[in-house]
């Protein structure tokens, strides 16, 4: 196939016109077709004639026939715009089969998604969704993924971020750790043992602004969320954690919360790439924000 001379084609709307034109055998009809007007038809295909220097529709009577040079170029417009058309089905029917891919953080999706996950798909069987757990804020197109869920400030280039809930967090520790103490001072955080999750240089910066001074205090590290949280249950040390991501934990009594920070520029947020939203998208993102 030639490279295509974009500026030596005459304009879509004058050729989709003739096109409706030609198949639907006049300007009135044509226009009813395209929802215009019969005077707008006739403009665009007189403007393609002058463009292409021909003659491509010839009355006699009431009748509006094709000139040959007419017939030729109906005949390829109507396999190209019916291709292009056949195409868009398939994208779309191909959009609409594709499960809904969604990026968010490992510890959000198995203690606060999945919990909920059952009723999404009671209420939107037609729905699929397919779940990219990651601690990282990955590219949306690089991984396929129509939605993700972050925690942040709200502000990341390059998305559209939706505000869907608070994330205050909160210093907790096993009961067995605490020996029967629900809140520590200060003074007595500083000196227990910590918990620690590596890629998550805000931690200190949390720690600091609650009056601790983190060069001080005892890490046991961990490589991610989950096995973190897991230690504090098993009462290895304090840690801090997004309260909405234990609330079990905490109505269990297996974690005890001993301080609570007031930041409210933190929360959960869900991005999109920009540019139009899918149903399915849209119908996601409205039920997560009922479910918060």
């Amino acid at each position: 196939m030639s490279e295509i001379d974009w500026r030596k084609m005459p304009a879509l709307t004058s050729l989709r016109a003739f096109a409706a034109t030609a198949r639907e055998g006049g300007f009135s009809a044509a226009a009813r077709r395209l929802n215009v007007t019969h005077a707008a038809i006739a403009q665009q295909v007189r403007a393609l004639e002058s463009d292409l220097g021909l003659s491509l529709v010839w009355r006699e009577g009431r009748n509006l026939n094709l000139t040959p040079e007419g017939e030729r170029l109906a005949a390829a417009l109507e396999d190209g715009f019916g291709q292009i058309q056949s195409t868009l089905e398939a994208l779309q029917s191909q959009k609409t089969d594709k499960p809904l891919t969604i990026t968010l953080p490992p510890t959000f999706a198995a203690e606060w998604l999945m919990p909920r996950l059952a009723k999404f798909w009671k209420a939107h069987p037609e729905i699929a969704l397919s779940l990219l757990p990651d601690p990282r804020n990955v590219e949306l197109r690089e991984v396929g993924a129509s939605l993700g869920i972050r925690f942040g400030t709200g502000r990341w280039p390059g998305v559209v971020s939706e505000y869907l809930t608070a994330a205050p967090q909160v210093v907790v520790a096993a009961p067995e750790l605490l020996n029967g103490r629900s809140k520590l001072s200060l003074r007595e955080m500083s000196m227990m043992p910590w918990i620690r999750e590596r890629g998550w240089p805000e931690l200190m910066q949390l720690l600091e602004s609650i009056g601790l001074k983190p060069a001080a205090l005892k890490f046991t590290d961990f490589p991610n969320e989950e096995l973190a949280l897991s230690a504090a249950r098993e009462g290895i040390g304090l840690h801090l954690e997004t309260e909405a991501l234990i609330e079990e934990d905490l109505e269990n009594g297996w974690l005890v919360k001993i301080h609570e920070m007031n930041d409210e520029s933190l929360g959960y947020y869900v991005v999109r790439p920009p540019g139009p939203i899918s149903p399915a998208a849209r119908t996601l993102i409205d039920w997560l924000r009922s479910q918060v």
